[in-house]
């Protein structure tokens, strides 16, 4: 994710859930707070305690129906020692003496070209690909990405150039220092192996894995039906102490992962890989709870889903979406506006929603040949990707009736 991971506060609790971030070692002290436009207060987080958020327990202390939840800033989070500092101090000056030894010149442009972020696994950093584009840097060969991995405290680097079009969401990136690509990432007690140039990890997702990680499934079935590398799995398994789960995977190479890391956190016994296409599975009747966990839409699979589901006692659909709210045109009086977008953009997510409880209902009666009762428990707001667009989670009771 870009930006800075921040706390999303009403600003009459800012004070308190600070004190409470700083006293648990998470609130990062080279940050300062920023209040924004709508009232709330963005509370800087340290990227390294992220996982280990208890996000309920701010919500519960907050009580009411504003703001509490972990967003990636692009504001202006500037430091308190030396406010305007660029972040990237060091790598600027390693790679202004390496030009220097090349008789180049430094310029602003070549600053610009810099990275403005990155995702960090171990000791391999991820680079996006809108920086070292310029054709000078063409010129310092292997000794470029040398100098880059040490000004950035690394011993591998990769660029990822965006997420390829084969069905599989798997990322084309490119290996720049190191022998090999893949690495270990650990997000509240979970330790997940991966090949960088070959699967995904979203960072972003981590307040809906603990969430997960908060339900009680003990003697529970549970079917992920887009398991990738076990991001929703192992929570399910490790924390959520799911009976068992059937994993769903089409992506041989995330299944390889995800094997490993069933193994790895010592939950192999209580899992069964399904390869392939979900839409081919042939179980039937056996959840208590089906985890759909596709974005922009899981929908091809709701069908499936429904079928899934225990015939006599039903469960509880958790249904990822990226939900479009309408475009807020600007005013005189900004503050107002973002509370308005905020309503508006909750009123969507509901009538989506209701849309959804609907939809499933049908499919429920058109398989079973019986009526069911949908039951909209919850809808969470997992993050956003532009202004108007949402990744949402509808958690969705369905029984027989």
């Amino acid at each position: 994710m870009d930006g800075v991971p921040c706390l999303r506060v009403p600003q009459c609790q800012a004070q308190k859930l600070r004190r409470s971030l700083q006293s648990k070692g998470a609130l990062d002290l080279s940050l300062s707070l920023v209040k924004d436009s709508d009232g709330t207060v963005l509370l800087p987080i340290l990227a390294s305690c992220l996982s280990q958020l208890d996000l309920q327990s701010f919500r519960t202390t907050v009580a009411s129906d504003d703001a509490c939840e972990v967003v990636w800033s692009k504001s202006a989070l500037q430091s308190k020692k030396e406010k305007g500092r660029a972040s990237g101090s060091k790598l600027e000056k390693v790679l202004q003496e390496l030009l220097e030894s090349h008789g180049e010149r430094w310029t602003e442009e070549l600053k610009r070209d810099l990275p403005r972020s990155f995702q960090r696994h171990g000791d391999l950093v991820l680079l996006g690909d809108t920086c070292f584009v310029l054709p000078l840097w063409e010129n310092m060969d292997q000794q470029l990405w040398s100098t880059v991995a040490r000004g950035l405290g690394a011993k591998r680097l990769a660029k990822i150039r965006r997420i390829s079009r084969d069905g599989f969401r798997s990322p084309e990136v490119t290996m720049l220092l190191g022998e090999h690509s893949w690495v270990k990432h650990v997000d509240n007690g979970i330790s997940y192996e991966f090949d960088v140039t070959k699967c995904m990890f979203s960072a972003g997702n981590i307040t809906e894995k603990l969430r997960v990680a908060g339900f009680d499934c003990r003697g529970e079935t549970v079917v992920d039906l887009y398991a990738g590398i076990g991001y929703f799995t192992l929570p399910y398994l490790v924390h959520a102490k799911a009976s068992h789960v059937h994993a769903c995977e089409w992506n041989p190479n995330a299944v390889e992962a995800l094997k490993k890391n069933l193994e790895a956190n010592g939950v192999s016994d209580r899992c069964t890989i399904h390869q392939g296409d979900n839409r081919q599975l042939q179980l039937c009747g056996v959840a208590d709870r089906v985890n759909l966990g596709l974005i922009p839409s899981s929908e091809d699979s709701w069908s499936v889903a429904c079928r899934l589901l225990r015939r006599a006692t039903g469960g509880i659909l958790h249904i990822h979406q990226n939900v479009t709210s309408p475009v807020q045109h600007s005013t005189a009086s900004d503050a107002p506006q973002k509370v308005s977008g905020k309503k508006a953009d909750r009123e969507v997510w509901q009538a989506w929603a209701d849309d959804t409880a609907k939809h499933i209902a049908s499919l429920l009666k058109d398989f079973t040949g019986t009526l069911w009762t949908t039951n909209i428990q919850h809808i969470e707001h997992v993050k956003s990707y532009a202004p108007h667009v949402h990744h949402v989670v509808l958690d969705l009771e369905c029984r027989p009736s």
